[in-house]
């Protein structure tokens, strides 16, 4: 076993130990370190406990002394902020986020695509606390006021001379509603979630959040290749990965979107999307379909999300999709948060088959399945969701069902 993979394994033992509600993913590639919810009661509640949060990441987690720790702000001079002054000169605020791996249900997809084959247990929902981008740009002296087309460009101190992991946002939706995370569910921010600070986007996949934030850039454009005045490759993480495109393409360099919805893009047919805003899903989180349960009145309960978009309905069935009920929504409304549902479900013995499916507040509703290669985009108008070679930004409600033994 190489160096690389015997530290790897070391850190996904230690984490598992730290975090008993998670179990390790499935890495065709083994270049990241991945765990997921261990069951699906994780999807039953609406405040996902840390020690049952996903975590992924690629390089190994880098060494953070919060207390010499330093954020360096780059537009048009160079300013750096220690978190020190972060924590106890700006304001502190928090956010409610559901934080989903683009690459979520990638290991549904058929035939399989590289890299982590996660199931549906990259999700998880936390209050993160930290300060406001928008207050930190403003005390490094960047107009705010009139730089909104602008991108935000966040790099982590995983970075290696070799490759930048830097990812860019529009500057609009960092002034938005983002935060610099030290603490999450009123605690100090864990090692595997980015201590001693990340960067939160709330209602985006999580690979926008960056990680172990050390530099944040305000740009004309997306990070791309040779754009930023530091060693190794730039752009692979923006504008390669996470992008979703068919077998065999390689996605072009932008230098912006006319849109940042996942969906849109999709809708819009372009070539490769970029996954920034989360796509609408649901998952059923009780019962569980681990013990039989008694035949009688079982309250059926999941979460629902759609990024920047409301949930506007969830929907349940019992007989594998044969007939379908409104659920009810319920319990804390933020935005960029999942909602909760709920379903009194009368059940009798058997085996049962439990879906669900969301719909946001721009109409759009959960595909049924995934796609073939050769359908591509075209399969979304028959009600699958593309196959892609990254298998990102799934959300069909088919292979998330769950089956359910009911007793006399």
């Amino acid at each position: 076993m190489s160096d690389a993979r015997e530290g790897r394994r070391e850190e996904i033992e230690a984490i598992l130990d730290r975090k008993p509600g998670t179990s390790e993913t499935r890495d065709e590639t083994e270049r990241y370190t991945a765990v997921g919810a261990a069951s699906r009661a994780t999807f039953g509640n609406w405040l996902t406990p840390i020690e049952e949060h996903f975590v992924l990441h690629r390089n190994p987690i880098p060494d953070g002394d919060a207390d010499s720790w330093t954020i360096t702000l780059v537009d048009d001079g160079e300013t750096e902020l220690s978190l020190a002054e972060l924590i106890e000169e700006l304001p502190t605020v928090a956010v409610a986020h559901t934080m989903e791996c683009a690459g979520n249900g990638r290991g549904q997809h058929d035939p399989e695509t590289g890299n982590v084959q996660w199931d549906c247990e990259a999700a998880g929902t936390a209050l993160w606390t930290g300060t406001p981008v928008s207050s930190v740009l403003r005390a490094a002296g960047v107009d705010v006021d009139t730089d909104e087309d602008r991108w935000l460009t966040a790099i982590g101190a995983d970075s290696t001379d070799e490759e930048a992991f830097a990812r860019s946002i529009p500057l609009s939706k960092a002034l938005d509603d983002c935060v610099l995370a030290h603490g999450m569910n009123g605690q100090p921010l864990p090692d595997e979630h980015g201590h001693p600070v990340r960067l939160v986007v709330p209602g985006w996949y999580g690979v926008n959040s960056v990680k172990w934030l050390s530099e944040l850039r305000v740009m004309d454009g997306m990070v791309r290749e040779g754009s930023l005045d530091r060693p190794g490759s730039h752009a692979r993480w923006q504008q390669d990965e996470y992008r979703i495109h068919a077998a065999g393409e390689e996605p072009a360099e932008n230098e912006t979107v006319e849109t940042t919805g996942t969906w849109a893009q999709l809708e819009a047919g372009g070539t490769a999307p970029y996954t920034f805003d989360e796509t609408v899903m649901s998952l059923v989180g009780r019962p569980t379909g681990e013990d039989a349960r008694t035949q009688g009145t079982i309250e059926v309960r999941g979460v629902a999300w759609a990024g920047d978009e409301r949930v506007e309905r969830v929907e349940l069935s019992t007989d594998d999709g044969d007939s379908w009920h409104d659920a009810e929504l319920f319990g804390p409304d933020y935005r960029g948060a999942w909602r909760l549902f709920r379903y009194d479900w009368e059940a009798d013995p058997g085996e049962h088959r439990l879906l669900s499916r969301a719909s946001d507040e721009r109409g759009r509703t959960q595909p049924e399945t995934i796609g073939t290669p050769e359908e591509s985009f075209d399969a979304l108008d028959d009600g699958r969701y593309p196959w892609n070679e990254g298998g990102y930004a799934a959300n069909a409600f088919r292979p998330n069902g769950v089956t359910v033994e009911v007793t006399d």
